[in-house]
């Protein structure tokens, strides 16, 4: 019954207050830079940050996890390649500290990477109950784990400006469907798809668990998905990771074909790539209006050269380890459009290497909207790279900016991550009409909002998700709106002030 009423809360929550933001003071804000990290749940980073909605505020409800069977689990194991992971201890039902006793391990190291996958985190969510992080997860209990995030440089600027502890993945799962909901607030369509890459789910809209499934207390969940099927919805939109048409892309040009192309039939591994899309974007709407734009990616010039390279050894893309970047092909939402297709103008004006962009903060020629996209090394995405390099190099970014005293006085820059990494959070994402959709929201993800314009020292409890920055960019430069922004999460102007 206690489930059944907090549920019922949360579909009755008031709307979002607003901040009284005219247009004439948001035209103050000339630039704004949008930087987008990589897999990590609010109460994972910021479920210590004092005064914030954080782990302190989850009952005991909320931090139980139970198994498919709806029983609570006895005790978490972490699972690794099935079987219990012999580097750490099983532990109590509930969120758990990484970086403290019995674990204690550091924020620099390489550490597990729970899956995130959009039937996965939807079936993880239960409702709003939280309470299937573990059960639906192929790392058993570490999707119960946190830190404490004061040790992090960005932790020290979400004290010294705003931090949105109400801000939500804007789509269920994984990095792909999060990035393109960044540019469009849609799911890519891909209506030809094959049929061994479309999901089949079970009666419930879950996915179907193998007959030998063990119980979550036994080992990971096993369901009808490898990985390549699931990619696709029954009806043609592409959920999880599915790789451009465009190189660079993680499937290789045919030798003696077109370079800048990849393999129409794909590879076992990735499967086909995604055809290319025409959906409308913010891209296309700040160029409608003329406001000057860039997508900066890490890596991009020399994944770029290396993409059209079919039978070399990789290097850069997906390619982890010393001295690799380790860029990532599917976080670059734009690169799977015909707008941006190899030779066109477009891709040449707008779609430029990380470089550039510290270029453009050190002689103030950033454009009117910037998106930053690190390389694979410096996103913080668990399983490849670790907390600390990532928090060092946006901060880096961060300090820049803010030497540039003219640049810095007129730009706000918000700092988010894509989705939340199959970690735990025990917020409830907002549904019910005008807050959710077939999409999502997803699990609530940590949004700091930095720079003269941001609140100083001030927590937004704001209700927010990815499609809030389109919304207040579309505001802020008089856009036409895309029809995918929901329509009663905020649009980031309670953290402002502009007087």
């Amino acid at each position: 019954m206690k489930r059944l009423l907090a549920a019922a809360l949360a579909l009755a929550a008031p709307l979002p207050a607003q901040a009284q933001v005219t247009d004439a003071n948001l035209a103050k804000i000339k630039h704004v830079l949008v930087i987008y990290a990589e897999n990590r749940s609010f109460d994972h980073l910021y479920g210590l940050f004092p005064g914030a909605n954080g782990i302190a505020n989850a009952t005991d409800e909320q931090k139980i996890q139970r198994g498919h069977d709806g029983q609570p689990l006895p005790a978490l194991t972490v699972w690794r390649d099935g079987k219990p992971d012999a580097r750490f201890p099983m532990l109590p039902n509930g969120p758990f500290r990484i970086d403290a006793p019995p674990l204690n391990r550091g924020l620099d190291e390489v550490l597990p990477s729970p899956i995130h996958a959009f039937f996965h985190n939807r079936e993880q969510i239960n409702g709003g109950h939280n309470d299937m992080f573990v059960a639906m997860s192929t790392v058993g209990g570490w999707a119960m784990g946190y830190v404490d995030g004061s040790k992090l440089k960005l932790w020290q600027w979400a004290t010294e400006f705003t931090l949105a502890d109400n801000f939500y993945m804007g789509a269920f799962g994984g990095s792909f469907l999060n990035h393109q909901y960044l540019v469009c607030a849609c799911a890519p369509t891909f209506p030809n798809a094959p049929y061994d890459i479309r999901v089949t789910l079970d009666t419930d809209g879950h996915l179907r668990k193998k007959p030998d499934s063990p119980p979550a207390t036994q080992g990971p969940v096993q369901v009808f998905v490898d990985g390549r099927s699931g990619q696709v919805t029954s009806d043609g939109y592409a959920v999880n990771t599915t790789q451009p048409w465009y190189q660079p892309s993680g499937v290789a040009p045919i030798p003696g074909g077109d370079p800048t192309l990849a393999d129409p039939k794909g590879d076992p591994r990735s499967g086909p790539p995604l055809p290319p899309q025409t959906a409308r974007t913010i891209a296309d709407t700040l160029s409608a209006k003329g406001v000057d734009w860039a997508w900066y990616s890490g890596a991009w010039r020399a994944a770029e050269a290396e993409g059209g390279k079919p039978l070399e050894a990789r290097k850069v893309i997906y390619k982890p380890g010393e001295g690799s970047p380790n860029f990532q092909p599917h976080h670059q939402p734009l690169n799977y459009y015909v707008r941006f297709a190899p030779g066109t103008a477009d891709r040449a004006k707008y779609l430029r290497d990380g470089e550039d962009l510290l270029a453009a903060i050190a002689d103030g020629s950033l454009p009117q909207v910037a998106f930053y996209k690190p390389a694979g090394v410096n996103t913080q995405h668990p399983s490849y790279t670790d907390l600390m390099r990532g928090d060092a190099h946006i901060a880096d970014l961060l300090t820049r900016l803010r030497a540039n005293q003219k640049l810095w006085g007129e730009t706000l820059v918000i700092v988010t991550y894509d989705e939340n990494g199959g970690f735990w959070d025990h917020a409830a994402p907002p549904s019910g009409e005008g807050w959710g959709d077939r999409w999502g929201p997803g699990t609530r993800i940590p949004a700091l909002l930095i720079g003269p314009f941001a609140k100083k020292g001030h927590i937004d409890h704001t209700s927010y998700d990815t499609g809030s920055i389109i919304k207040f960019l579309t505001r802020r430069f008089a856009l036409e709106p895309l029809p995918g922004v929901r329509a009663r999460v905020g649009d980031l102007t309670a953290a402002l002030s502009l007087e």
